[in-house]
């Protein structure tokens, strides 16, 4: 990386970002910041195709899985303040799971997605989507699924495993999920527009997502509003703002959501005892990705319309929060690639 670079050029970034909306390929909203300072915030595309209502930088974007940074937040404050370990299995705070589950995996590989636990994507999920509201309203649709391999061995990505750890959450607090994020992750970072809406009521300045799924490149866009579930939870779903995400990203480093030394166990990959490998790069609720020198923590997410990425350059001190009501395989890539780019020389490309 260029440690001499003070500014990125956002002249290049903007412009680049503008041939993408050309091409139809990015609506969105942008954020780069430098040590909490904002240094380019912009919004392109539409809200609402239907009602001619544009983003702004301060409309509330789905998340997708992006919300598992705030599910992790919440278990490592439990366990910080000694109401829970990393390594207990989780029989010991749901003791009404299944053996194979309760007595085999620990918080440790649920954080990690070494549990074993699968998505739930499933034909019960598929039938009772629109009625998913609660914590509890998603354990059935997994609850009786076979382990995808023994706990520990093996690294796959799931939804299931997140969703445990809300109802660990709950269990443990005595509190709704919901009402524990917004305690101990909202409030002290000062995210006032981020929250798992229901969204069967009115939220305000809310964007639709958008997708190509279904339809030929170059037909009419197709929204998710029947794809997606009414309210998200622990794995994902939520909704937030560019600047709402930058809030989250000051308090994590200056330790306001945890203990310096609870923030870096959330944040600090857990791999590289698997061997050299292992190219899974993860902590807990966060990707731990070093780059020409820069260390990277963060994650993304991505669901049919939706499309979402915050990255915390940890060295240099930059911010990259990326929001889009477009699917994930189109303009949010080469948002973040142009911004790489910019930061590390072309060589990043």
């Amino acid at each position: 990386m260029n440690m001499t670079l003070s500014e990125i050029d956002l002249t290049e970034l903007h412009s680049s970002i503008e041939n993408l909306v050309a091409e139809d390929k990015f609506s969105g909203s942008v954020l780069v910041a430098r040590h909490g300072e904002v240094l380019y915030k912009h919004a392109f595309g539409m809200a609402s195709k239907g009602n001619s209502i544009p983003n702004r930088t301060d409309t509330k974007f789905n998340l997708g899985s992006l919300n598992k940074s705030f599910t992790a937040v919440s278990i490592m404050k439990l366990a910080q303040d000694g109401l829970l370990h990393v390594n207990d299995l989780i029989g010991k705070y749901l003791p009404h799971f299944p053996p194979e589950l309760a007595n085999k995996i620990t918080i440790h590989q649920l954080l990690t997605h070494t549990s074993g636990a699968g998505l739930y994507w499933n034909d019960k999920f598929k039938a009772r989507f629109t009625s998913l509201k609660t914590v509890n309203d998603y354990i059935p649709l997994f609850i009786e699924d076979p382990l995808l391999f023994e706990p520990g061995t093996m690294w796959a990505y799931s939804n299931s495993g997140y969703i445990i750890l809300g109802a660990i959450i709950e269990a443990v607090s005595g509190k709704d999920y919901f009402e524990f994020v917004q305690e101990h992750v909202y409030t002290p970072a000062n995210m006032h527009n981020s929250d798992c809406y229901d969204l069967e009521y009115d939220v305000p300045n809310l964007a639709t997502g958008y997708t190509r799924l279904g339809t030929e490149e170059g037909g009419p866009w197709r929204n998710n509003v029947f794809l997606h579930v009414v309210k998200g939870g622990p794995a994902g779903g939520g909704y937030s703002t560019v600047a709402d995400l930058l809030q989250f990203d000051i308090a994590l480093r200056a330790n306001k959501l945890l203990s310096p030394e609870w923030t870096n166990l959330a944040t600090t990959d857990k791999f590289k005892s698997f061997g050299p490998d292992m190219q899974m790069q993860y902590g807990y609720g966060f990707m731990d990705v070093n780059k020409q020198g820069e260390r990277i923590i963060g994650h993304n997410g991505g669901f049919p319309g939706v499309s979402a990425l915050l990255n915390m350059y940890m060295n240099s001190g930059f911010t990259l929060a990326v929001l889009s009501n477009y699917d994930p395989d189109r303009g949010i890539i080469g948002v973040h690639q142009k911004f790489e780019e910019l930061l590390f020389g072309n060589e990043s490309a």
